[in-house]
């Protein structure tokens, strides 16, 4: 008797080990093309992205670059500070989208422009993306939000200028 329970342990752990191995393995396929990795302008002039490469580009939007094309084409160039990355997307901006205010996009790199699939941009006046923050900050482009300017009002996210 004794035998027979330790088998069926063994059977009931084998068959759990499988099942979680079995999960384990669908999540990571069905994650393969969802996982995009987050990149500053300075990031990719620095270091090319592969061909083909999907990933998430990031920073301000540049003040005077915003040109709508024909029809729902729409280029302008995302700064860090540092440097600045060329952008092309093709359809309807979100309604918060303007030059000057953070945002964070999804796409890939062809023949040096980001052509993006999606935009993402702030919610509110001080909204700021994890990554795109700490991108500015590292370059000194980015103003705390929280920080009284000389005037006493609170500064704004906007680039710093050089002296």
């Amino acid at each position: 008797m004794k035998g027979l329970k330790k088998a069926r342990r063994v059977q009931i752990l084998a068959l759990a080990f499988i099942a979680l191995a079995g999960s384990t393995a669908l999540i990571g396929y069905a994650m393969r093309d969802g996982i995009n990795f987050y990149r500053d302008p300075s990031r990719i002039v620095s270091e090319p992205p592969a061909p083909g490469e999907v990933f998430r580009l990031g920073g301000l939007v540049e003040e005077g670059s915003l040109l709508r094309g024909q029809g729902e084409t729409v280029t302008f160039r995302v700064t860090d500070g540092a440097e600045t990355v060329p952008v092309a997307f093709t359809g309807v901006l979100p309604d918060l989208f303007k030059e000057g205010q953070g945002m964070i996009g999804t796409g890939e790199m062809v023949g040096g422009v980001f052509h993006a699939t999606e935009i993402l941009a702030k919610h509110d006046e001080t909204y700021m993306p994890k990554e795109v923050m700490e991108s500015l900050k590292a370059t000194g482009a980015y103003v705390d939000p929280n920080a009284p300017d000389a005037s006493g009002h609170e500064a704004l996210l906007k680039p710093a200028q050089d002296s």
